[in-house]
């Protein structure tokens, strides 16, 4: 069993990479488009299918494991793939995503189509390889392949303000990478080991130790420099503009799995080789989470009156509570972060894509000028209220037992911090429901009533409904049954995290 799932692994990142290179090397268009659709699709087949076969009681193990020579064995560099409880959720939310935005993109009516597909291609076969990577310079490799296509898809089909946007997200992203990969390669010179591993890694250290002074500072550029990538706040302010300019697959792959690289490269990496250094930093990245992505983040996603921009907001403020979970230094914060980034990088996907939908048929991503859309297109309402509540994270859906995780490992390590958590949900609601009501009830809009008048409103169409569908689907799977993912994950965490739980602040612990 282990050669062919390790060899399934291997197909799941290489497939949409290969038709990418087909697609570049000339394959007519009609081809091209339909190569895209199955590339797009094996691999989300292909990560539902590891994900059923992950063997129970895998713990710290890696399963589906396989490792090839690169010619870098000399510097300790080798493509070593698998996937542990941690890396198995992002792992089957690069592929769902991945599938739910390529599907929406063959339809789009993109101008040059065939290169539009091609880069969202390399964008999904960089995410499946960023979190099925063992050694951390391919982790940071298939990072920076997935990110480069958005830098090109926002400058080329973007919408308002697409250049600025673009460049300001080449700035910042370029900037947490730079910082990010200076703390991977601090760890491996610090800890003495010969190579980039993190199985080796992780043995050395737990062996020799690492200085609790490069500890603190290598974890301090891990968590600015992975901060960044994340949108921790203030260092946030490229993610709403580089979103509402982005055309909408490649917003559903980067807000919903790209994003999450930096809260993975925490959890897997820097909380269990560091976690001495996790504990001088803790009440920094706490007070910037909670005061910061949460509250001041959750009101400016109030004021804002674009759609796509709301969205792009509020996936900013809800990487607080990631943030937060992080911050308890908690098996519990850590799992119900690993939930919570599954469910948000569904919900988030869906709500980007709906809004596109709206656009499509209103012309506009103004609220003020929407208005009665439910009567007109009621599963598109029915979809968008669905994201919308999910997103606030009303039980039934994934996203619910994500911050229900958080908040109760939040209250061991702060109770105050928890009720800004909490205080968060009525700022979603408020935000969210104000923006569903605004949209799809309430008499219609001058706009609306033009479009009308026009033509026949359209309702979604099938091409539409069916990524919508997939990401609803596995967001109600998980909320119903949320062991399918918390189980692999409970069981990686308990025996990589003792440590990490150990260095818990002295002052947290007055509070329980």
């Amino acid at each position: 069993m282990t050669f062919p799932n390790a060899l399934i692994l291997q197909l799941a990142i290489a497939t949409p990479l290969a038709a990418a290179l087909v697609i570049a090397l000339g394959l007519p268009k009609r081809f091209s488009v339909k190569l895209a659709a199955v590339a797009f699709v094996v691999p989300a087949v292909m990560a539902l299918w590891l994900w059923s076969q992950f063997p129970a009681g895998a713990g710290a193990r890696y399963a589906f494991t396989s490792q090839t020579s690169t010619g870098l064995d000399a510097f300790g560099i080798s493509l070593h793939l698998g996937l542990n409880g941690i890396a198995l959720p992002m792992f089957v939310l690069a592929g769902v995503v991945g599938a739910a935005a390529g599907l929406y993109a063959l339809r789009s009516g993109a101008e040059r189509l065939k290169i539009y597909l091609m880069l969202l291609l390399i964008m999904q076969g960089g995410l499946m390889g960023v979190f099925a990577s063992i050694d951390l310079f391919f982790f940071y490799f298939f990072h920076e392949l997935a990110l480069i296509p958005t830098f090109i898809m926002v400058g080329t089909w973007g919408g308002r303000d697409r250049n600025y946007a673009a460049m300001k997200m080449t700035i910042y992203l370029t900037a947490g990478a730079m910082l990010s990969l200076l703390g991977l390669i601090a760890l491996y010179v610090k800890s003495g080991a010969d190579s980039f591993d993190l199985l080796v890694l992780r043995d050395q250290i737990a062996a020799e130790g690492l200085r609790s002074t490069w500890g603190k500072y290598i974890f301090g550029a891990l968590m600015f420099g992975f901060g960044t990538l994340v949108s921790l706040w203030p260092l946030h302010t490229w993610a709403p503009l580089g979103y509402g300019a982005a055309p909408s697959s490649a917003a559903m792959l980067h807000a919903g799995v790209l994003k999450k690289f930096g809260l993975y490269g925490l959890i897997q990496i820097a909380l269990p080789l560091l976690p001495d250094g996790a504990a001088h930093w803790v009440w920094v990245l706490a007070l910037l989470a909670g005061l910061g992505n949460v509250l001041v983040i959750g009101f400016i996603t109030i004021a804002q009156r674009d759609l796509k921009q709301m969205i792009g907001y509020s996936s900013v403020m809800h990487m607080g509570y990631c943030f937060l979970g992080i911050a308890t230094l908690s098996l519990a914060g850590a799992g119900g972060v690993i939930l919570l980034m599954f469910a948000h990088g569904l919900s988030v996907a869906l709500l980007f894509m709906l809004a596109t939908s709206v656009h499509h048929r209103t012309h506009t991503f103004e609220l003020s000028e929407m208005g009665g859309l439910a009567q007109k297109a009621p599963v598109l309402a029915a979809f968008f209220v669905a994201g919308t509540l999910a997103s606030i994270g009303l039980p039934g859906f994934a996203n619910f037992w994500g911050e229900l995780t958080i908040f109760v490992a939040l209250w061991n390590f702060s109770p105050w911090l928890s009720a800004v958590a909490v205080g968060g949900i009525i700022i979603s609601a408020v935000y969210g429901l104000r923006a569903a009501a605004q949209v799809f009830f309430g008499p219609p809009s001058e706009q609306v009533q033009n479009a009308t008048a026009k033509l026949p409103f359209p309702d979604l169409e099938w091409n539409e409904r069916l990524p919508a569908l997939i990401l609803l689907a596995v967001l109600f799977f998980i909320g119903f049954w949320p062991r399918a993912l918390s189980g692999p994950v409970d069981g990686t965490l308990r025996e990589i995290y003792p440590a990490v739980e150990t260095r818990a602040p002295a002052c947290s612990c007055a509070y329980r």
